[in-house]
């Protein structure tokens, strides 16, 4: 705002530091900032009447050319005349019948369009959904029977014919538990 530097400040407050004293400066010190805040409050006082002010001579020019624009509304329909349909039409008009009878003439004579070639619609490779019945049970599914590839038929291994059964372990007894077998 008023473009002081740093060691500008700082050579003031030197200055007053021995001008004033070290007893005095805060007191001081209080007494400008309270200053300074009495002129910002004045100023923003003053702005806020200058905005008021603006903003009653805005609303009072857009009030003028409100009244301005009813004043030519209403003049313009003071003056307005609807216009009269004619009561007998001119010849004019007797001619522009004939020539439209004219016209329908015309058309009636021309042929009607030719028939359409017929169009054959391929049914479509899309698959629509069907709807759904009533849940009928699944088929089961049946395994299909292995085709025979050799000639010869496979030789059988003994070893993994049948896998005899697993035996288990009876369980280890627990010291002071007896066995109810």
């Amino acid at each position: 705002m008023f473009d002081i530097a740093w060691s500008e400040l700082m050579l003031i407050g030197a200055v007053a530091l021995v001008v004033i004293g070290p007893k005095d400066l805060p007191k001081a010190m209080r007494t400008v900032g309270q200053a300074v805040g009495k002129i910002r409050r004045m100023a923003s006082e003053f702005q806020g009447q200058f905005n008021d002010a603006m903003r009653e001579a805005e609303l009072h020019d857009l009030k003028k050319q409100v009244e301005d624009v009813g004043g030519s509304v209403s003049s313009a329909m003071s003056d307005y005349k609807p216009i009269d349909m004619p009561k007998d039409p001119p010849a004019s008009v007797a001619l522009d019948d004939a020539a439209l009878k004219e016209a329908e003439a015309k058309l009636a004579a021309l042929p009607g369009p030719g028939p359409l070639p017929p169009v054959d619609i391929a049914p479509s490779n899309v698959a629509t959904p069907e709807p759904e019945v009533a849940a009928a049970p699944k088929p089961k599914r049946v395994r299909k029977a292995k085709a025979e590839v050799a000639a010869e038929p496979e030789p059988v291994v003994e070893a993994e014919a049948a896998k005899p059964a697993r035996k288990r372990k009876p369980k280890a007894a627990v010291p002071g538990e007896e066995s109810q077998a």
